[in-house]
């Protein structure tokens, strides 16, 4: 996710079932509002810490990593504790009693996590992802990706996709280059909402003349 660094004034960012572990690329997005993270890599809550400056915030789904631990409450308090302007966590809402109580059983975040010599996104050992991938059913990894994709789509006022006509990659498709290849399409919907409107033409045709090329070499091969 080294390309959030390069976009400050990002507001919606997805990515979830993409095996990201390190949040610090995140720090530079100002104007970020929605982060979706379910379901990856992210060892330690203190991976927060690079959260903890986002002013605009408002929006975090973080379940399922191994960061959650097995006390939701410790985990939920915690959060709540050093992002106290979220308004929604992994998809219920914050409440004023909830804040307070941050208070008290929430851990203070005050330094960042130490590092780790395996590069985000592509760990070495894949047992954890591969187990990861054995539970997580092909439905549910389409209706969350369908989701997620959806609520980019409506942040750029774009239609939204339709269920027969989005795809998705199986949960066992685990290898570093088909997460790199999630990752560069992620990019691409965010990216395009930096666009005007004479960029945005400019897309269409690419992606049209890119189509055509690929329909003309389909029926070479046929």
């Amino acid at each position: 996710i080294s390309i959030c660094r390069d976009l400050p004034n990002i507001e919606v960012i997805t990515f979830s079932v993409n095996g990201i572990s390190d949040l610090e690329p995140l720090n530079q997005c100002q104007n970020l509002s929605e982060l979706y993270l379910r379901k990856n890599n992210i060892a330690s809550l203190n991976e927060l810490f690079y959260l903890k400056n986002l002013p605009r915030l408002r929006v975090l789904w973080l379940s399922e990593n191994p960061c959650c631990g097995s006390d939701p409450h410790r985990y939920r308090m915690t959060v709540l504790r050093n992002l106290p302007s979220l308004q929604k966590l992994d998809n219920q809402a914050v409440t004023e009693e909830e804040l307070s109580q941050a208070l008290v059983d929430g851990e203070e975040i005050t330094a960042p996590p130490a590092r780790r010599s395996v590069e985000n996104g592509c760990p070495e050992s894949t047992e954890s992802s591969a187990a990861e991938s054995t539970t997580e059913t092909e439905g549910e990894l389409l209706n969350f990706s369908l989701e997620e994709t959806n609520k980019i789509r409506e942040e750029l006022g774009m239609k939204p996709v339709p269920r027969d006509k989005f795809s998705s990659f199986s949960p066992r498709e685990t290898d570093c280059n088909r997460k790199k290849r999630n990752n560069v399409l992620n990019a691409i919907l965010l990216l395009m909402k930096e666009l005007d409107a004479e960029g945005l033409e400019i897309i269409q045709q690419t992606v049209g003349r890119r189509l055509q090329a690929f329909r003309k070499k389909e029926l070479q091969e046929e």
